[in-house]
């Protein structure tokens, strides 16, 4: 059992990090209304964002990036939340530092826990959202990081790596869009809600987180639209230098076939001019890079090189 509790005068707030059978076994007993397929949704890691609403509870599933330093891509983790007439539950996998770190300072400091639990469940279920959507931010700070470093090096330097890196952050700047696409819809129904559990005068806060959700969307908007570009800027940086290199590769087999085709003709075993000459070797040779250096004036000329 991991079930971590805090009190007020009159509400509660239930934390539970990592959730077990066991603990959504305590869960059905001590709230006998709340409804089995919603209690089997928080052992689940493949549910959607949604808002499942009772008469007596809301149902809340919201997800928020965590980054993954060893695939270096923000993965999506898991927030369930139960809002009752003088409780909340929060179910999650203990991976979001923002709700531990929330959690901790409730626990450790009363001033904190009367100004948050005492105004309410309705108010400490708006304050987790509220902590969680403003902890994306500074991880689209570090995306923005990334994003000007690579506008900054796209021409300086191997083009092989800034490449791999620029995949690197569009694959991040991906995940993220996905998750915070689908936590808008689910704000947005909290605001415009008419259940009893959520007052009027908390509108204004949903709106108000709903305004940070569309400002790190268009934050990641703006970061995809980058991104992309400089994708297709070093795409075509890569293929300019090889079609440099193939270039004069080019170049360099022109110029050899007419020396190749000089010594291939002298190599004969016939009588040629210059055969019988001791300084055929010599006159052979001169013959050969001049035709070279022929060809290289011309492909000068022509701005071949």
């Amino acid at each position: 059992m991991t079930i971590h509790e805090l009190q007020s005068a009159s509400h509660t707030w239930l934390n539970i990090p990592q959730p077990s059978q066991e603990d959504v076994s305590a869960l059905r007993k001590r709230f006998p209304y709340i409804h089995p397929l919603n209690l089997e949704d928080v052992l689940s890691r493949l549910e959607r964002p949604k808002v499942d609403a009772d008469e007596q509870y809301l149902f809340v599933v919201l997800q928020f990036p965590v980054w993954d330093q060893a695939n270096r891509i923000s993965r999506a983790a898991e927030v369930n939340l139960i809002l009752g007439r003088r409780f909340v539950v929060s179910m999650h996998d203990d991976s979001l530092k923002p709700l531990r770190s929330f959690f901790a300072q409730c626990q450790q400091d009363e001033t904190v826990l009367q100004a948050q639990l005492g105004r309410g469940a309705g108010f400490i279920f708006y304050s987790i959202i509220d902590q969680l959507v403003d902890y994306c931010f500074p991880i689209l700070r570090k995306v923005n990081v990334n994003v000007d470093r690579l506008e900054e090096s796209v021409f300086t330097d191997e083009p092989r790596r800034i490449i791999r890196e620029i995949a690197e952050v569009r694959r991040d700047i991906i995940a993220l869009r996905r998750i915070i696409r689908h936590q808008i819809p689910v704000v947005e129904e909290l605001e415009s809600s008419d259940h009893p559990l959520l007052h009027e005068d908390m509108e204004e806060y949903y709106g108000d987180i709903v305004d940070h959700l569309y400002n790190a969307w268009n934050i990641l908007e703006e970061n995809h639209e980058v991104i992309a570009s400089l994708s297709e800027t070093a795409d075509r940086l890569v293929t300019h230098r090889t079609n440099e290199v193939v270039r004069i590769l080019t170049v360099i087999s022109v110029v050899l076939l007419p020396m190749t085709l000089v010594t291939g003709i002298w190599g004969m075993n016939i009588r040629l001019p210059f055969s019988q000459n001791p300084s055929a070797f010599f006159l052979i040779s001169v013959i050969m890079i001049g035709i070279a250096l022929a060809m290289f004036w011309f492909f000068r000329r022509r701005h071949w090189l």
